[in-house]
């Protein structure tokens, strides 16, 4: 079993300032701190899409990106990736690469609880059958980005709100496409 899980603290520019415990990071007063995104890639040109347990302190139960999480402390962050992927879905993480290195957020949960993130976005293809981690997701979809444009446009506060404002700049990055799937 790993210690107590740690976060990066980051000041405005993104420089690392010091580490603090995830378990108490998350508050009304969360401070800047480094996160990531994934979204995992099928042949199809589909993103898999998550919905995130009811036991999640921050908008449980709504769809999200296939995963998210913090580096640790000197952690890097393709290792992290991988190590989340295998930790909430149970699969291996492949061809792992960088989408919107400068991804950047605040959000403040319905409770009150911020997310207060540098979160470089990735995307990855995986190997195995998923066998997703219950405390983590409670269901997960694969989604064409155009039913997913869709869906986000009707229903927003079906979504986290990263993926609310990811999706928009995958999508300018041409990372994802709406009536293909993924890039060539």
């Amino acid at each position: 079993m790993n210690a107590t899980e740690m976060v990066v603290l980051l000041d405005d520019d993104g420089t690392p300032i010091g580490e603090a415990p995830k378990e108490g990071v998350h508050t009304r007063e969360t401070p800047l701190h480094l996160a990531f995104s994934c979204y995992l890639l099928n042949d199809d040109g589909e993103v898999l899409l998550t919905r995130r347990s009811p036991e999640k302190k921050t908008w449980p139960g709504v769809w999200t990106n296939s995963f998210c999480g913090h580096p640790g402390p000197g952690e890097d962050p393709v290792d992290a990736v991988a190590r989340r992927a295998q930790f909430e879905l149970g699969v291996d993480a492949n061809r792992i690469e960088m989408a919107l290195p400068d991804f950047r957020y605040r959000a403040v949960d319905p409770t009150g609880v911020v997310e207060n993130e540098i979160c470089p976005v990735y995307t990855a293809r995986i190997s195995g059958s998923l066998t997703p981690n219950p405390s983590e997701v409670a269901d997960w979809a694969w989604m064409s980005p155009a039913v997913l444009a869709s869906s986000l446009e009707r229903t927003p506060a079906a979504f986290s709100p990263w993926l609310g404002l990811q999706f928009p700049q995958l999508l300018e990055a041409r990372v994802l496409q709406p009536g293909s799937g993924a890039k060539a």
